[in-house]
């Protein structure tokens, strides 16, 4: 039987647009089954607050459940490597933070590389940290703190939540950039680190501000400055450490991420509703108590600053030759 050239053409071209159409359409109806969230931290932690507050929004916006799946093991890298081994449809994501950025340079030996396989999806928040002393410390200001700890080399402790920690680069950073020389006394998270520091056994701390902003308020720790490039509405009297070691910043972050090759349509479909809760009200204000501000932007935006992050903190480990 022979056709019409035009019904040739016709078929052919309907043939070729055929592969298309399913991933077209599974994209357009994802999520079709739960999707699981990885949290690389502990249950009732603040990144696990964030990651059920999230999972929530995009239950109800999306018709689907987003399980939590908490792995607080191996600084985050077991959850991470988790995500990098699952398939890129969606199903599987990685709320991403600060220790991501860390880690890649901090482990020597990970079976991943971040930065190239997991995707960027969005921001969700960025927790300023603060830089404070007990209120008996003799500096009351980062100028008086600096030219202390110049005087007195090697006599100041100076907690963290761990070592690789935020709160330990955040420090190591601005030893670098200060040239003081504090000694670094790591803590099993950020709770004993602040009660050494209330009982005056150690005397400073680059702390997350919601973990140390009461102690601030009832005046049982002094807050020299906040170390955001900007001043924290949270703590509006309070100078950022940069308005005296002119270009340091430092602070947390959280995101969600992906399996590298996830379809771009799930990417924007994630990002669009992330940002969507980001400017509604209640999640705005419940981000406001858990003293953070919002961190909205597109998939590349949030690349960048993981990216940006990977390279400073990358700096910081190799100059103060930190080891995990």
């Amino acid at each position: 039987m022979k056709f019409p050239r035009r019904q040739i053409l016709h078929l052919a071209a309907g043939a070729v647009a055929l592969p298309a159409l399913p991933c077209f359409a599974w994209a357009r109806a994802y999520p079709t089954r739960p999707v699981r969230l990885i949290v690389p931290q502990a249950p009732g932690s603040g990144s696990d607050i964030i990651a059920r507050l999230m999972g929530q929004w995009l239950s109800e916006r999306l018709g689907q459940s987003f399980v939590i799946e908490n792995r607080p093991v191996a600084a985050g890298n077991i959850g991470a490597e988790a995500v990098v081994r699952a398939p890129a449809d969606g199903y599987t994501l990685l709320l991403v933070n600060a220790g991501n950025a860390i880690n890649a340079t901090l482990y020597e030996n990970l079976n991943f590389n971040f930065l190239r396989d997991i995707a960027p999806i969005a921001g969700i928040l960025q927790p300023p940290f603060v830089m404070e002393v007990t209120p008996s410390f003799a500096a009351k200001t980062v100028p008086e703190f600096i030219a202390y700890a110049k005087a007195n080399p090697g006599k100041l402790n100076m907690a963290s939540a761990g070592k690789g920690s935020v709160s330990h680069v955040a420090g190591e950073l601005f030893k670098m950039m200060t040239g003081v020389n504090m000694i670094h006394v790591p803590y099993r998270g950020s709770t004993p680190a602040l009660t050494d520091l209330l009982a005056g056994q150690v005397q400073v701390m680059f702390d997350a501000v919601p973990s140390s902003i009461e102690h601030i308020n009832a005046g049982r720790l002094r807050a020299l400055a906040v170390t955001t490039a900007t001043r924290f509405d949270g703590l509006p009297d309070i100078p950022t450490v940069g308005d005296f070691v002119s270009g340091y910043e430092a602070s947390g972050w959280l995101g969600l991420g992906a399996p590298r090759n996830t379809p771009a349509e799930i990417i924007n479909m994630l990002n669009k509703e992330i940002n969507s809760a980001l400017s509604d009200p209640k999640i705005k204000a419940r981000l406001a108590d858990l003293g953070s501000t919002a961190l909205p932007g597109s998939p590349a935006e949030f690349g960048k600053l993981i990216a940006d992050e990977t390279e400073k903190w990358g700096e910081v480990i190799k100059f103060a030759n930190i080891k995990p």
